[in-house]
């Protein structure tokens, strides 16, 4: 792993000392910077799947529960990386300038800007906590445990906030493998806790010997505390890495300082607020949904919830060759590498469609084993199938919109984006699911989002062809 990460630096090196990259070069950078991130990614949605198989063998008003409020918790989720992206891409382009002192200084600065936004996130998610699950229409019986696990949630967000900072400032310096490994043990650790935390002490009998397993018995609110406890370590270990170990960032011997400065400040809002807005657009969006499933009844609610968590394993890898593009996209802003800069854009675009392209093939053939794994409901896992299937043709182009996204985003480009990403989702998803849920149900909920998400890869290339986001530089 060593020798990869230097084969990697010295690759990235040649892009801040101007150096001439051949296609090969540039394919075998974005490979190398692509594997880690998408490693870290799926990790991600390994926990989420566990989490989701765990609390589904509590039953369906355990998973509506959780469900009903997965796309308020990825509004605050997706606040926070908005905010720490604003100074994760100052970072690249200061390493792209080969200004290493300036990159540590964006670096002290965002640590307390966005803990401060994340504490205040933090207390406004648990005052609303109590009215949110009646705010989104769900049924009376799953009131309580909606309200615990958003609580609980959003008690741990400046945990949440430090582990998106840290890791992805690590990646815009072009370190994947620590915010990878760090991924993979989140998912090791939350496993552990959640076996502990969800389940009551039962006895098992293994070999023919009998013995009590040890556990809490906190069911929805055990899987809360399992995941944030599992982030906050998580968090603590890239932040001391961050600290101490980074051989371009380390800020352990010396001297700075930590008061945001407000060209810092200001550069952090040009770029993090066009994405909390198009956080905000997506995820209301989400939430605009949610309350149009949410009269099909529990079944549906925790069918969707379901489909969304094991569609996310066609899409993250998708996300994961995001972070690269915009690593490769903004170091090489940074250097002022405008021919380079259009190249890399080309190739993770690419890269990314061919990706999920084969991912969706995959989740259409395994719908009934993926679905299978997350909830012993039959009426769930027919609904589920369904979903996933209508889904799948919808990844080649999905995976324009991400990658763009994230090629946009190393270019400092966020608002442009943000408007498509609102007309797209508001005009078309929600109009068309509007329309079809009252006579098709789920399933016209889900041709509603396969429909939109190929009218919005679409216009991402369009904008990705026309380099209208090169000209701000």
């Amino acid at each position: 792993m060593k020798i990869q990460a230097e084969k990697t630096d010295g690759l990235l090196a040649m892009i801040r000392d101007g150096k001439p990259m051949t296609l090969g070069q540039q394919l075998r950078l974005t490979v190398q910077l692509s594997v880690p991130a998408v490693i870290a990614q799926l990790s991600s949605i390994v926990m989420q799947y566990i989490d989701a198989a765990m609390v589904g063998s509590l039953g369906a008003e355990a998973s509506a529960s959780i469900g009903l409020v997965s796309t308020t918790t990825w509004l605050f989720w997706g606040l926070c990386v908005a905010a720490a992206t604003g100074f994760s891409v100052q970072v690249a382009h200061k390493i792209g300038a080969g200004d290493m002192q300036g990159a540590r200084a964006v670096l002290r600065q965002s640590l307390t800007a966005t803990l401060v936004f994340s504490l205040l996130l933090a207390v406004l998610g648990m005052v609303i906590s109590g009215a949110l699950p009646v705010w989104l229409g769900g049924d009376i019986s799953i009131h309580y445990d909606a309200s615990l696990y958003f609580c609980i949630f959003s008690l741990f967000l400046p945990a949440l906030q430090m582990n998106f900072l840290a890791g992805g400032i690590l990646r815009c310096s072009g370190n994947m493998n620590a915010p990878s490994l760090a991924g993979v043990a989140m998912c090791v650790l939350d496993v552990i806790l959640n076996f502990f935390l969800i389940f009551p002490s039962r006895t098992w009998c293994v070999a023919g010997i009998s013995f009590t397993m040890p556990g809490a018995g906190l069911g929805v609110g055990g899987a809360a505390l399992g995941t944030a406890a599992a982030e906050a370590v998580v968090a603590g270990i890239l932040l001391w890495y961050l600290w101490t170990r980074s051989d371009k960032l380390r800020l352990v011997g010396e001297q700075g300082n930590f008061r945001p400065l407000a060209t810092t400040l200001k550069k952090a809002f040009r770029i993090g607020i066009p994405m909390g807005i198009e956080h905000i657009v997506i995820c209301g969006a989400q939430i605009m949904t949610t309350v149009i499933v949410a009269p099909l009844g529990v079944f549906a609610i925790a069918a969707n919830s379901f489909a969304i968590t094991a569609e996310s394993l066609c899409y993250m890898p998708g996300y994961g060759i995001a972070d690269a593009a915009t690593t490769l996209v903004g170091q090489s802003i940074g250097a002022k590498r405008w021919r380079l800069t259009r190249s890399f854009a080309r190739i993770t675009v690419f890269t990314g469609m061919a990706v999920m392209g084969l991912m969706g093939v995959l989740m259409y053939l395994f719908a009934p084993q993926i679905i299978g794994l997350m909830t012993p409901v039959e009426e769930i896992r027919q609904l589920g199938v369904m979903a996933l299937r209508i889904e799948a043709f919808a990844e080649p182009m999905f995976a324009a919109s991400i990658v763009a996204y994230g090629v946009f985003v190393g270019a400092a480009d966020t608002l442009v984006p943000c408007m498509m990403n609102f007309f797209s989702i508001w005009a078309v998803r929600l109009s068309l699911a509007a329309l079809l849920a009252p006579s098709l149900g789920l399933k016209g909920v889900w041709i509603a989002m396969c429909v939109e998400l190929c009218f919005r890869g679409m216009i991402f290339l369009v904008r990705l062809k026309r380099e209208r986001w090169m000209r701000r530089m």
